[in-house]
């Protein structure tokens, strides 16, 4: 006679399973919901801390074959859904119900840090997390022609809407003023402005706020780290010499600030040449070794490609255009990347996730 099957017999099974991020197992870390067992069938669902996981598939590959080892066990189905974890900061006073917010910086301009945030907040919606895109560089806002917006819907009597592009919330000074007019503004104006994009902006609930810092450590810097409690910072470099230099001051300021520094992105990285070889244009693995001597993670690279640019000026960034690119690629990887480090910083703080189980 076969032995019933019972959710003592699956839940054991599965807590021999680690995530591999956060070294525990899924049972202890409470990621298995709704185990169900019909006869000899068992389904269940695993509770990724991010919709961008890049082990989704490892995780799913690992439950299946640790159920399929409990006596009696004949098929197995094993749903992935997410719950993005909350960083535990404190935002009541801005009231944004937002669970990560992430600023992407550099020490310096023109290494393509607002492509890279706009790509990176586009894959994150693409696996499908809720994302807000907050342009933060008031004198030379980028973002709205990247991401193929030129105007803000309508107002409510008491907030700002967001535009909506490539399923991504934004907000930028480039919607609020006339093209081409330019912002002379002093520091408190600037102060005012970025706690504007945070406080009078109908975000709704966010699992990602990304953020686009404008180059160097000034105002605006300062400004966001003192009004918005950030979850981690992201530091985009260029392989060269000079590049770095001006990265490492970037990433002392977010330490100096007490902000956690996910990793670092080494951008326009290699040129991959027709005859299959790579040229290093601006010289390579700078983004490694700064990454190495502040012992912050490095992220990965990403190669140039001229669909970037394009990409760029059309408002339709390369995740979207070129999916199967290996810029894409890069970045995607990068999102996920990202998103599993804020994870793991964001579920030192909040473990109460319950497992729900039918039989």
């Amino acid at each position: 006679m076969t032995k019933k099957i019972t959710q003592e017999m699956i839940v054991a099974a599965l807590s021999k399973v680690q995530e591999p991020e956060l070294h525990q197992d899924l049972v202890t870390l409470n990621m298995i919901r709704n185990i169900e067992i019909k006869g000899d069938k068992v389904s269940f669902t695993v509770m990724l801390t991010t919709p961008a996981c890049p082990l989704r598939g490892r995780i799913e590959k690992e439950t299946r074959e640790a159920v399929m080892t409990v006596p009696g066990v004949k098929s197995v189905e094993v749903k992935l859904d997410s719950d993005v974890p909350n960083d535990g900061r404190m935002r009541g006073l801005l009231n944004m119900p937002i669970r990560n917010a992430i600023a992407i910086g550099s020490g310096k301009g023109g290494v393509g840090k607002s492509t890279v945030a706009v790509n990176i907040a586009v894959a994150l919606a693409q696996s499908g997390a809720r994302v807000g895109l907050m342009d933060a560089d008031i004198y030379g806002p980028n973002i709205p022609t990247m991401m193929g917006v030129a105007k803000l819907p309508p107002p409510t009597e008491q907030k700002l809407i967001p535009a909506e592009a490539h399923g991504v919330k934004l907000i930028s000074m480039g919607l609020l003023v006339k093209p081409g007019q330019p912002l002379i503004w002093r520091g408190p104006m600037l102060n005012s402005a970025i706690r504007q994009f945070l406080g009078d902006v109908e975000w709704g609930e966010l699992d990602y706020l990304i953020i686009d810092l404008p180059p160097g450590t000034g105002d605006a810097v300062l400004s966001l780290a003192q009004a918005l409690p950030l979850s981690g910072a992201i530091i985009v470099t260029l392989p060269q010499l000079v590049s770095l230099e001006d990265a490492s001051r970037g990433l002392n300021m977010f330490k100096q600030l007490e902000v956690p520094i996910l990793g670092v992105i080494e951008n326009m990285s290699y040129l991959d040449l027709p005859d299959g070889t790579r040229m290093d244009i601006f010289g390579s693995g700078g983004g490694e070794q700064l990454a190495e001597a502040s012992g912050t993670p490095f992220l990965g690279k990403i190669p140039i490609d001229k669909n970037v640019r394009i990409g760029g000026d059309t408002g339709k960034p390369i995740v979207v255009s070129n999916p199967d690119s290996p810029v894409a690629k890069a970045l995607r990887e990068i999102a996920e990347c990202m998103a599993a480090r804020a994870s793991v910083a964001a579920m030192g703080t909040n473990n109460s996730l319950p497992i729900n189980i039918v039989e």
